[in-house]
């Protein structure tokens, strides 16, 4: 089993040599450009008090960071089924399924995100839910389901743009892990395919107790990069007004003009979620690997 890493002199070199680069990239900025950096407005922008409630509660760049793993989480539990399901169809020995898990890979890859969410926007926010009304009618619920909902989903006068854009993600980031998951299970060798129809297990079987097994392994690695991408992707829902980090950083930038400090500090909130993620998922691959070694 390999050693766990550890901290060696040249990092402990390095780090202050990357902070220190860092501050005199800031410094310079500051004097080529005359610019005046001001982090204490930054700071107003991600809490403020509230007089009503007696403590400190989110601010607009905190409220887009946490929208943000709002979106981000419910985005990748579809993303995986579709990944999942489509891998299937993928790999199925019938034709048919195949021609759809394809259609659908090459149609959803091959058109930019940006088209995406304005043919999502316009189908399913501003005609099917405007039909339904689902906007007002959520808004018509009481106030404490209204905030369950806000902190668990959105806002019931976001819920159409959100749910939008959590499809889009959704079907954007599935086609990605359906070639993930097909390439995984595609990794296992034929041989032990041949075995397990020869000791008369179903497909079902088949995947279920000898392919996945296997490929599991196999599939974490750049799953877990896949999921981080879906963070990093959803900056793109910004264009149709989803009040998420990046929404939030123009709203505040454009009312500030802090430019420097309101999208260093938006870089920062989006590494911390994202690193944090990382180091989630080497977690569990490294519990995965040891339950199937």
């Amino acid at each position: 089993m390999e050693g766990r890493a550890r901290f060696t002199i040249l990092d402990c070199l390095l780090i202050p040599l990357l902070a220190a680069g860092a501050a005199w990239l800031m410094l310079r900025a500051g004097a080529g450009l005359g610019y005046r950096w001001n982090w204490e407005t930054v700071l107003t922008y991600l809490l403020r008090y509230d007089a009503e409630a007696g403590r400190y509660v989110p601010n607009l760049l905190l409220e887009g960071f946490l929208t943000t793993v709002r979106l981000s989480f419910w985005a990748m539990v579809p993303a995986t089924a579709i990944g999942l399901a489509m891998a299937l169809f993928r790999t199925s020995p019938r034709l048919f399924r195949r021609m759809v898990g394809r259609s659908y890979v090459e149609l959803v890859r091959n058109l930019p995100p940006l088209v995406l969410v304005f043919i999502t926007y316009y189908f399913i926010s501003d005609q099917i839910m405007a039909a339904l009304g689902v906007d007002a009618f959520l808004q018509g619920l009481s106030p404490e389901a209204q905030e369950v909902m806000a902190a668990l989903y959105a806002r019931p006068a976001q819920f159409s743009l959100f749910t939008t854009a959590l499809i889009t993600l959704s079907l954007y980031e599935g086609a990605y892990i359906t070639e993930i998951i097909r390439a995984g299970i595609q990794s296992v060798g034929q041989g032990q395919r041949e075995a397990a129809r020869a000791l008369g297990l179903s497909r079902r079987q088949l995947i279920r107790h000898i392919v996945f097994p296997q490929a599991l392994p196999r599939i974490l690695p750049p799953l877990a990069g896949q999921l981080v991408s879906t963070i990093k992707d959803s900056a793109i829902v910004s264009v149709i007004s989803i009040q998420e980090l990046t929404f939030q950083g123009m709203e505040v930038m454009s009312a500030t003009y802090l430019t420097f400090e309101i999208w260093i500090t938006v870089a920062a909130l989006y590494f911390t979620l994202t690193f944090t993620l990382s180091l989630a998922v080497s977690r569990f691959e490294a519990a995965v690997s040891r339950k199937w070694a």
